[in-house]
């Protein structure tokens, strides 16, 4: 079964993922940092207002994926915050400092989420030998893994995604992300052979400021949602896919 997930920085980009068809939520922040874990009670208004499954991405911060003690704490401590708040399932990922899979550190995560399910985020692309890394975390028990193939697009990244695809086989899904969009999802599908999809599909928020200084003194862009429109485009682009190339 082919199905489209949609990286929501928001309650409101959820409730559009979902009423656009998406089949899951990643519900996330600072998108544009990559993602970073959601407040909890961001996480609270969306577990009511979903019914498609929805997952928590579980990152204490930006940048690398090598995480101290304290951002450890922190992380175990939300994903325990999602279990009692009934999510469906978490998004999670760590290196150790030579770039492999920290599997202790995982593993806690694991046995936090209490038999949610479990993707290993793009952390995995970040890898120095994914072949190696791919096999860790199909021993941990997650479900999927996410990746763009260890290039900044999942087309980019086509061939080794393919690669994976055949390497996991029915142990492990792999959920191509990055740069997706309606145009390539399609033959992106045809040429890996996944079933999932990851997507942001994020549009300019409409807003109804009047007045808008010059200089914003470094406080941020303005705020993005996911486009149901888009969304709409990219369900109806993966249920029209092929079968992979032969």
């Amino acid at each position: 079964m082919r199905i489209l997930e949609i990286a929501a920085g928001s309650v409101a980009s959820a409730r559009a993922a979902q009423f656009a068809g998406a089949g899951r939520v990643e519900l996330c922040s600072g998108l544009e940092l990559g993602g970073l874990t959601p407040s909890h009670a961001v996480i609270a208004r969306a577990r009511d207002a979903l019914r498609i499954p929805l997952y928590v991405l579980i990152r204490a911060r930006a940048g690398h994926f090598l995480f101290d003690a304290s951002e450890q704490e922190s992380m175990l401590a939300d994903v325990e915050h999602c279990v009692r708040l009934g999510c469906d399932g978490v998004v999670v990922g760590a290196l150790d400092a030579d770039g492999d899979v920290d599997v202790v550190f995982c593993g806690e995560l694991m046995r936090a989420a209490r038999g949610l399910g479990v993707t290993f985020h793009r952390a995995f692309d970040v890898a120095r030998d994914r072949t190696r890394a791919l096999e860790a975390i199909i021993a941990l028990g997650c479900e999927r893994v996410l990746t763009s193939g260890g290039q900044r697009s999942a087309w980019e990244g086509r061939s080794a995604i393919a690669s994976l695809v055949e390497q996991g086989g029915p142990r492990i899904r792999i959920m191509a992300g990055a740069g997706v969009s309606p145009e390539n999802a399609g033959p992106l599908i045809a040429a890996t052979g996944v079933a999932e999809l990851h997507a942001s599909a994020r549009a300019p928020r409409p807003s109804s400021v009047r007045y808008q200084p010059e200089d914003d003194l470094g406080m941020g862009a303005m705020p993005q949602d996911s486009d149901d429109a888009t969304i709409r485009q990219l369900v109806s682009a993966i249920q029209a896919a092929p079968a992979q190339n032969v």
